[in-house]
């Protein structure tokens, strides 16, 4: 349940949970592959009139490409999420605010889910810290051992 009726929130702070399969809409126009489905759990609360705060969790992995050796591997993702969505025009410039409706019925953080998802993904991914990489002449592997290339 990533989208809360605000009339729950009378109650106090509502537990947010959902699962992302990789084949979701929220995923399109993402470079974001999903190895496995994205865990999404988290806390919504009122923190004002008109104002609601999420601290969420999202876990899962991704299939990319090592930026140094360009093998396909599985990199986890364990991201924290922190988020305000308002209808105050005035914080709407603040890039972890969320826009929402003045009348608005109910709060989604399926937005706030996708940014998070994009910026937790590194662009430069590596499948390990000491990645040889590819000999720069012939293209081998590194990561295999030497490649037989004389050094010039």
């Amino acid at each position: 349940m990533l989208r809360v009726d605000i009339r729950e929130l009378r109650g106090g702070p509502v537990a947010t949970t959902g699962t992302i399969q990789a084949s979701d809409p929220l995923l399109q126009g993402l470079e974001v592959a999903l190895a496995e489905p994205l865990r999404v759990s988290g806390t919504l609360e009122a923190t004002g009139r008109g104002d609601y705060y999420w601290r969420g969790r999202l876990d899962g992995a991704v299939n990319t490409v090592c930026r140094r050796c360009l093998r396909e591997f599985v990199m986890p993702v364990d991201a924290s999420v922190d988020a305000l969505f308002t209808a105050d025009q005035d914080l709407q410039d603040d890039p972890s605010v969320y826009p929402l409706p003045e009348q608005a019925s109910q709060v989604d953080v399926t937005g706030a889910v996708r940014e998070e998802l994009a910026l937790g993904v590194s662009a430069y991914p590596l499948c390990r810290e000491d990645c040889a990489g590819l000999c720069p002449r012939c293209g081998a592997d590194l990561n295999q051992g030497p490649c037989g290339c004389t050094a010039s």
